[in-house]
């Protein structure tokens, strides 16, 4: 199966398990792996025959900004289930990064990555 790669997708949003990550907010970052039949496309070069990259990026950025869940687990899930209803998208994977989690002494990112089928 063809694939759509959408990197560095980055908005800020309110999901985290502490209090102040649902008030304050945090930067998240994510990248997409769609996998969708990309022939139909390839023949007629028309964009009905494929995914409009701007509705799965607008999908993520609404997602991120407007969620407040405790675990970005379930913000991955959330993306994912909601990709997954665009045609003609038939599995996902979900690379989602918190790149500055408020944990003392930890400098690096945490990414959750998941993967759905239809």
């Amino acid at each position: 199966m063809d694939c759509i790669q959408l990197t560095g997708i980055r908005c800020y949003g309110y999901t985290g398990y502490l209090a102040e990550e649902q008030v304050l907010g945090q930067w998240f970052e994510v990248d997409l792996t769609l996998w969708i039949d990309l022939a139909p496309a390839g023949e007629s070069d028309d964009i009905t025959d494929t995914l409009d990259y701007r509705q799965a990026i607008e999908t993520v950025k609404q997602l991120v900004k407007t969620a407040k869940f405790a675990l970005v687990e379930k913000l991955a899930s959330a993306i994912a289930t909601a990709l997954l209803e665009l045609e003609p998208v038939q599995q996902v994977r979900v690379q989602l990064t918190k790149p500055a989690a408020p944990i003392p002494d930890f400098g690096g990112k945490i990414t959750i990555d998941i993967t759905r089928t239809r």
